[in-house]
C-alpha cells in the first residue's frame, strides 16, 4: 500500500493505536459482546469510559477541582451559542483574529453587546493584535488561540483583569495551559483529541448562574454539569475514541512531551519554508501556528502551484491544500502527525525546488 502523510486541517489524523482499538469496539465493546455503536450509554461499561475520559482531561491538561469537563454534541459553532447565553450579562469583547472568532462575535451579538476589542483583518489575519487595553468590567474576553485558517496562534495564556474564555478547538492538548486563568475553554475534539462529533468544554464552576435571563436546558452548562454530560444521549462513538487517543497521548509522555515534539514539527517546516526559494510563509513568524503551517508559492513562482499540487500528491502528500478563502498551501501539524511525515513533505519541497533551478 502506498504510503501517506496527511496533514488534513480537520477531522484530524489519529493515533493508529486508537484506530485499532476503535475497530474492535465496533465488534465488542468492552467484553459486551455488543458494539459500541449499540451500546447502551447506561451501563457500568459506558460509565467507566466516560469516568476515565474525564479523569484524563483532568490528569492531562492539569485541570484544577474548581472546574469541571463536559462532553457535548453540536459542534464548537453550537458553542458560540453556548457562551453568549451562559455569560453574556451587559458586555463581552471578541479578540477578532479568523474567520471562526468572527463568527463567534456574530452569535454573541445576536443575545446582547458584543463587540471586538481587536482585529487583524485589515492584513488579512495573517497576525495576532497586541498592546489593546482590556477593561475589567466585561462580563468576558472570548479569545481563539489557534486560526487554522490563516495559521496564526496565540501561544501563552494571556493575563486578563476579566474572566476569559476561549475557543481552543484547534491547538488544546497541543501544548501546556494554565487552565486556572479562564472561566471556559471549549472546542471541538477533530483535531488533536478525537473524531468529528464531540465537543469538550472545561468549565469553572462558580462562572455559572450569573446571568439573569432564562437559559434553555440544553444550553445551559449547568444541565450537562449535573448529569455529567449524560442528559441526553452522548456521542458515544466520538467520546470512546477520544478516551483511547488521550490514552495515547498519556503513554508518550503527556502534554508536555508532545508540545516538544510539535515544535520541533513546526520548526522543521517553517525553516524549509524560509530557505527555499520558491515558497513563502504568510503568518507574521512571531505568531506563526505551531498546528497550521500556512504557506504560498513565492512571488515569481505563482505559476507554479498546480504542477507543486500534483508533485506533493504523487508523493503521498494529503491534505496540503490552503483553505478556499486564502489558497495557497497548509500543513496542519496536529499532534498524531508524525516528524517523520513532516520530514517526507520538506524533502518534497527541497526535490521539486531542485527540479525547477
Amino acid at each position: 500500500m502506498k504510503k501517506v502523510h496527511v496533514f488534513n486541517a480537520g477531522p484530524c489524523l489519529l493515533p493508529q493505536v486508537a484506530i485499532d482499538h476503535a475497530i474492535e469496539a465496533l465488534k465488542d465493546f468492552s467484553g459486551t459482546g455488543i458494539s459500541v455503536l449499540s451500546i447502551s450509554h447506561r451501563t457500568k461499561e459506558w460509565d467507566a469510559v466516560m469516568d476515565e475520559c474525564r479523569a484524563l482531561w483532568k490528569e492531562l491538561l492539569h485541570i484544577p477541582d474548581t472546574h469541571e469537563v463536559v462532553f457535548l454534541g453540536g459542534g464548537a459553532s453550537l458553542q458560540f451559542l453556548y457562551v453568549a447565553m451562559n455569560y453574556l450579562e451587559k458586555k463581552a469583547a471578541y479578540l477578532d483574529t479568523g474567520v471562526w472568532a468572527h463568527k463567534a462575535l456574530k452569535e454573541a451579538q445576536g443575545i446582547g453587546d458584543a463587540y471586538a476589542i481587536a482585529c487583524s483583518k485589515d492584513k488579512n489575519y495573517t497576525y495576532i493584535p497586541k498592546g489593546f487595553e482590556i477593561p475589567a468590567d466585561l462580563d468576558y474576553l472570548h479569545i481563539t488561540t489557534n486560526n487554522t485558517i490563516y495559521g496564526t496562534e496565540i501561544h501563552e495564556d494571556i493575563d486578563c483583569p476579566c474572566p476569559l474564555i476561549a475557543d481552543m478547538s484547534s491547538d488544546i492538548m497541543s501544548r501546556p495551559v494554565d487552565v486556572s486563568k479562564y472561566d471556559l475553554i471549549y472546542g471541538g475534539a477533530q483535531k488533536n483529541v478525537g473524531p468529528a462529533g464531540v465537543i469538550f468544554a472545561i468549565i469553572r464552576k462558580d462562572s455559572l448562574g450569573r446571568v439573569s435571563r432564562y437559559i434553555p436546558t440544553m444550553l445551559d452548562y449547568r444541565t450537562h454539569i449535573d448529569k455529567l454530560s449524560m442528559f441526553n444521549t452522548p456521542p458515544v462513538f466520538a467520546i470512546y475514541v477520544m478516551n483511547e487517543t488521550l490514552k495515547w497521548l498519556k503513554s508518550i509522555g503527556g502534554v508536555e512531551a508532545i508540545h516538544e515534539i510539535n515544535v520541533r514539527k513546526a520548526k522543521l517546516l517553517y525553516d524549509e519554508i524560509d530557505r527555499n526559494s520558491l515558497f513563502v510563509g504568510t503568518a507574521e513568524k512571531e505568531d506563526r501556528s505551531l498546528m497550521n503551517v500556512c504557506f504560498v508559492m513565492a512571488p515569481g513562482h505563482e505559476d507554479l502551484q498546480d504542477e507543486f499540487f500534483a508533485f506533493a500528491k504523487e508523493r503521498g502528500m494529503v491534505g496540503i491544500k490552503g483553505h478556499r478563502s486564502v489558497g495557497g498551501f497548509r500543513a496542519s501539524l496536529y499532534n498524531a502527525c508524525s516528524e517523520e511525515d513532516v520530514q517526507a513533505l520538506v524533502d518534497c519541497m527541497k526535490e521539486f525546488e531542485n527540479l525547477k533551478k
